[in-house]
């Protein structure tokens, strides 16, 4: 059924911003989406810097990821918060500490609110294993098999308050096998994930000229 492809855009077209922008990550669990962009960053693929990462599980392995490439990883564990707005309010203390210029959240399974969106207007991106607007929400790998659907893929979004809606970056597409499961299907989705994921943070931190996103509000540090 071919090879996965990038649908939009191509790499070639970005330009390069003219100094690193530093990124904050938000991740949950593994870190290999973290870690595809620490390894994009180190390659000269993309000029940033990861100024720290922060996760909301005391047991994710981000955190040891982090440790091994000398990235400050902070633990704001969500249990010892009462309300989703109260989280936000602590995460947007350590990016400002940190000077993060773009949120990146990357395996953070936690809805935002307005508090962050507002802090970091038109800065937030999320990650999604499936071609938007299709499949929304969790279990999104376990949606497209149960469909039946013969491609599905991921996509890189800026973030609204609605869950997985913001305007759309990019996408990679993934054609499904006859005899997938959900594992080796998601397996060839977050293949394309990280190769994906550096590429759409590099078309936001510096627009080719006619991109139809919308341009990031505010100051470049908060």
């Amino acid at each position: 059924m071919g090879q996965p492809s990038l649908l939009w855009p191509d790499a070639d077209d970005v330009p390069e911003p003219a100094a690193p922008v530093l990124l904050g990550i938000l991740a949950s669990g593994n870190g290999s989406n973290f870690a595809a962009i620490a390894q994009a960053i180190r390659a000269g693929e993309l000029k940033a810097e990861i100024a720290v990462v922060i996760t909301n599980n005391p047991d994710a392995y981000v955190r040891q990821r982090a440790e091994q490439l000398g990235i400050p990883c902070i633990l704001l564990n969500h249990r010892e918060y009462t309300q989703r707005e109260a989280l936000d309010a602590a995460i947007i203390e350590v990016l400002k500490q940190y000077r993060v210029e773009w949120v990146i959240m990357a395996g953070w399974m936690r809805l935002v609110t307005e508090v962050l969106i507002a802090a970091y207007p038109g800065r937030i991106l999320n990650l999604h294993p499936s071609l938007l607007p299709s499949f929304k929400g969790l279990h999104a790998v376990e949606q497209a098999l149960e469909y039946g659907v013969k491609i599905t893929g991921c996509t890189v979004h800026l973030v609204t308050l609605e869950m997985d809606s913001g305007p759309i970056v990019a996408q990679a597409a993934v054609p499904v096998l006859p005899d997938d499961t959900v594992e080796s299907l998601y397996q060839r989705i977050q293949a394309q994930e990280h190769r994906l994921y550096p590429q759409a943070i590099r078309l936001c931190i510096a627009p080719p000229e006619g991109s139809r996103l919308p341009k990031p509000t505010g100051n470049r540090h908060n």
